[in-house]
């Protein structure tokens, strides 16, 4: 895997979730993913996005039930559902160990859903390697982005189905 440019990256994700999400169906099934190193809290910083459609699609199909991010009387329900997708397609480690992420929760953006997450007490990062399998249980050309940064320093890539994993050295 190469790294990509932080300003190529930036456009990327700026013309499809902004471009390409105007029209009904998108064409394209991208999520982005930054893990960023707080070294003043000594945590790490994890946020998602994906596309609301998309994930409302898989929501509904894995757990058999209704899903609408977006309806303030289903968010609790909704919580669950998004905490225990998220915590079985996303995994990180830091310095060579797997780091248990605590959910903190999701919100609606236009087209897409963020999702929150934290790991505490990471005193310092040498490395830092992300698996992501979202969405990769309902479309077979997924894309990944995923940023891991650490002080001024970000590394990026994207991840293409059926890869499922980002490392970087610090």
């Amino acid at each position: 895997m190469h790294v990509l440019n932080t300003k190529f990256v930036t456009i990327i994700i700026t013309f499809l979730f902004f471009g390409l999400a105007k029209s009904d169906k998108h064409p394209l099934h991208v999520s982005t993913t930054e893990v960023n190193f707080n070294a003043k809290e000594k945590s790490l910083e994890i946020s998602c996005r994906v596309f609301s459609d998309d994930f409302e699609s898989i929501l509904a199909k894995n757990y058999k039930q209704k899903t609408d991010l977006s309806n303030p009387a289903m968010k609790a329900a909704m919580d669950e559902l998004v905490k225990k997708y998220i915590l079985t397609h996303l995994s990180v480690n830091a310095n060579g160990k797997s780091v248990k992420m605590s959910y903190l929760g999701f919100e609606m953006d236009h087209e897409a859903t963020n999702i929150y997450l934290e790991v505490a007490k990471v005193s310092a990062v040498k490395s830092m390697e992300v698996t992501n399998t979202m969405l990769y249980d309902i479309f077979d050309d997924q894309m990944s982005i995923v940023h891991l940064v650490k002080g001024n320093v970000r590394k990026s890539t994207k991840i293409l189905y059926p890869d499922k994993q980002f490392s970087a050295n610090f």
